[in-house]
Formats: structure tokens, sequence, C-alpha cells
């Protein structure tokens, strides 16, 4: 029905998570509507996407070693806020309220155990001797899962306050997808863990 290229763009769009058919469709259709300026812009950036690398301090996305939360000296360094994915920090950053630096694990242990940064975490609490961890895992039976393992394997750091976000949430939500407010109020309202 659709030219080769064309079919093969839906198809591309379709692999996306959250992207069915008919939207990848649209999508292709859109672009295809584009003028070849805007069409080269975006065909560059993604080819761009590939030079970003993993900040070597809290594993954020970044241009350069570090991201610029952890080269900001105005950022508040005594508090780590933990979280599965880069995505958290964002909706977290949209916030405004949370002043302090982050270190993504990258999944959870249900999820990708292997993979998970839980080793270079307890070593950047073990240096930095941060005054609080706020576990930032989504509220999922796998977010819950990985708080709990986070808060043993944290607890023998003295003078450490290792804290959840309260319960703001929903269950079974993700991070990424909450609003302003909510997320707001899970950050204020954060307990011991």
């Amino acid at each position: 029905m659709y030219p080769k290229i064309f079919q093969k763009l839906i198809d591309n769009f379709s692999s996306l998570p959250s992207v069915g058919p008919k939207m990848a469709e649209r999508l292709v259709l859109f672009l295809f509507k584009q003028n070849e300026e805007k069409i080269n812009e975006f065909a560059d950036n993604l080819k761009k996407l590939k030079q970003l690398k993993h900040c070597k301090k809290c594993f954020n996305i970044s241009e350069n070693d570090k991201c610029t939360i952890c080269l900001n000296t105005q950022r508040e360094q005594s508090a780590i806020c933990v979280v599965e994915d880069s995505l958290d920090i964002i909706s977290i950053e949209r916030t405004g309220i949370y002043k302090g630096v982050y270190f993504v694990l990258g999944g959870t242990i249900e999820s990708d155990k292997e993979n998970l940064k839980i080793s270079q975490l307890l070593e950047r609490v073990s240096d930095e001797k941060p005054t609080e961890i706020i576990i930032a895992t989504n509220p999922t039976t796998e977010g819950d899962l990985t708080a709990l393992y986070l808060k043993r394997k944290l607890q023998d750091f003295k003078n450490l306050k290792i804290t959840r976000l309260g319960r703001g949430l929903s269950t079974g939500g993700d991070i990424e997808y909450a609003d302003e407010i909510t997320l707001t109020s899970a950050l204020t309202n954060r307990k011991n863990l």
C-alpha cells in the first residue's frame, strides 16, 4: 500500500514504546509533509543521539563526562535522589522543589539486577558521605523491592538518613508520567525507609 521507505519508517516508529501502527503512520505522514530543512535537522539530531553518554558520577544522560546537574556547584550535595531511569530526573526537576543531586540505578532488581549500578552507588555514598539518600524508585512491586534492597545495602553507613518518596504517587505508576503537583507532594512528604 505504501512505498517501501514509508512502510519501513512506519515499522521503525512502531517499534518504539507506546507507538502503535496508527500513530506511527501519522508520524511518518507528518514528517513527509515537512520541508527538507526540518527533515534534515530531525535526521541529524537522531544521528547525534549516539554521541550522548552516561555521566560518570550519576549515570544520567550527558554530552560530556559529567552531566549538567553534577557540574552545577549550586546543587545541594548532601542529598542524593536515587531513581530508576534518567526520565525520572526530568520529571522530578520539573517540580522545581528538589535541589540536590541524583543517581540513576538503571532499572529495578526484578528487571535488570545484573546491570544495576548498586556498587557504584555504595562507592559514591562512601566517598561523598551524603546525609540523606532519597530512594525514588517507582511505586510498583519492583520499585518497592528495589527500595528495600537498597535500604539493606545502605543501612551500615553511619549518620545516613534513608527516605522514600511519599505515596502521593499511585501504586503501579511511573514517575515519568506523574504531574508536578503529585511529585512535589511525594518529595515533600517523603518518609524514612
